[in-house]
């Protein structure tokens, strides 16, 4: 999404390591489920070549921007920079003058640390915020843009940002590095918090057997809560709000706090609080309907129906799943049941973190917390 945003203006060699992704760009194809990046690969005019060789890339780059995968370490309790450091090293041996951007998630102090290792290159941290699906539309009119540095080569990059977007009088902060990172992963972990708030409110009202919908909506028609971000699901999930909230949680280290702890541990506790439920029903044969994290989107890394799936396997109920992205015969030692109305048939019970036209033909045997994708 990036890639595309600034090669409206400005010259983009886009290196990856898969080399269909790149061939994919190449000939105008999105790579990912994003209508945005789909239609401007289609019928923009754009700047834009993509390489699997990092030297022709960074080559003759005045800024190299680096949105390599930060996955959460479990044994380490840390985002796993590795991909970072690795990058940094191609870039010293090839062209050691470019500023390097990193829009990668990482600790906090990370940045600062590179630095200080790094001497003679310039490294600038800069967050994104996109959502799943909606990547470039968010690159296009963002909320903000924000720089970990306040140095001319970090306003130029600014601009550059400023100047792809359609959005105007977009707020520009300038802070330093450590700053920058925080307001990342706290408004993350403030985004996790929502979503375990209302999971919760779910749980209460579930168990009192009362109309949750009923409930949420009347407690976010007032304005300073908002009608947003209240659907309750199965926890939150993909590649941002889990690793996020958990990496925050460690850089508090021995700062007081309550709050951070518990939104990580809400969520552990509304998948078991969910499987529970799914239990008592006593099904002899759970079909899932669907791995991805919301509607409309091809990607379910970190999805929260996974840790659901994992859970009812531990508990020896007999699992199937219907995914039809999953060219597997098995995911998660569960068989993979591709052909719709089998699936259907064998399921004595559906659970779907999100519903849709197609699985609510089967409401009767669907079993979902989605309250607003009912009628």
């Amino acid at each position: 999404s990036l890639a595309i945003l600034l090669s409206q203006k400005n010259e983009v060699v886009a290196y990856d390591i898969n080399k269909d992704k790149v061939d994919k760009i190449n000939s105008r194809i999105s790579p990912i489920n994003d209508n945005y990046i789909i239609k401007y690969l289609n019928k923009k005019r754009l700047k834009l070549t993509a390489t699997d060789d990092y030297s022709e890339a960074f080559r003759n780059a005045d800024y190299i921007i680096i949105c390599t995968p930060t996955n959460y370490n479990e044994t380490y309790n840390s985002f796993d920079t590795s991909s970072i450091e690795d990058t940094i090293y191609k870039i010293k041996k090839i062209n050691k003058h470019s500023i390097i951007v990193i829009r990668s998630t990482v600790p906090i102090g990370y940045t600062e640390s590179l630095n200080r290792k790094e001497k003679k290159l310039k490294i600038i941290f800069s967050p994104e915020f996109l959502r799943e699906g909606y990547a470039l539309y968010d690159n296009l009119y963002p909320t903000r843009i924000i720089v970990g540095d306040d140095s001319n080569e970090a306003r130029i990059f600014a601009n550059l940002l400023y100047k792809a977007a359609l959005k105007k009088d977009i707020p520009i902060l300038y802070m330093n590095s450590v700053e920058a990172e925080s307001v990342k992963l706290f408004a993350n972990t403030y985004l996790a918090l929502r979503i375990a708030y209302f999971n919760e409110l779910d749980t209460y009202a579930n168990q009192k057997k009362l109309n949750v919908k009923n409930i949420i909506n009347g407690v976010c028609l007032d304005p300073r809560i908002g009608n947003y971000y209240n659907n309750p699901s199965f926890g939150y999930g993909g590649y941002c709000l889990p690793k996020d909230s958990k990496q925050l949680l460690q850089n508090y280290g021995n700062i007081p706090e309550k709050i951070i702890k518990a939104v990580v541990e809400s969520n552990i506790t509304r998948k078991k609080y969910i499987v529970s439920v799914i239990k008592k029903k006593k099904p002899k044969i759970v079909g899932i309907y669907r791995l991805i994290m919301k509607q409309n989107s091809d990607n379910f890394r970190d999805s929260s129906i996974q840790d659901i799936i994992k859970y009812l396997v531990n508990n020896n109920i007999k699992t199937i799943i219907y995914e039809p992205s999953v060219k597997t015969k098995k995911f998660l030692n569960c068989e993979v049941v591709n052909i719709f109305n089998d699936f259907v048939e064998t399921s004595e019970i559906i659970v779907a973190n999100r519903l849709d036209n197609k699985i609510m033909k089967f409401e009767n045997k669907v079993f979902s917390r989605d309250i607003y994708n009912r009628d």
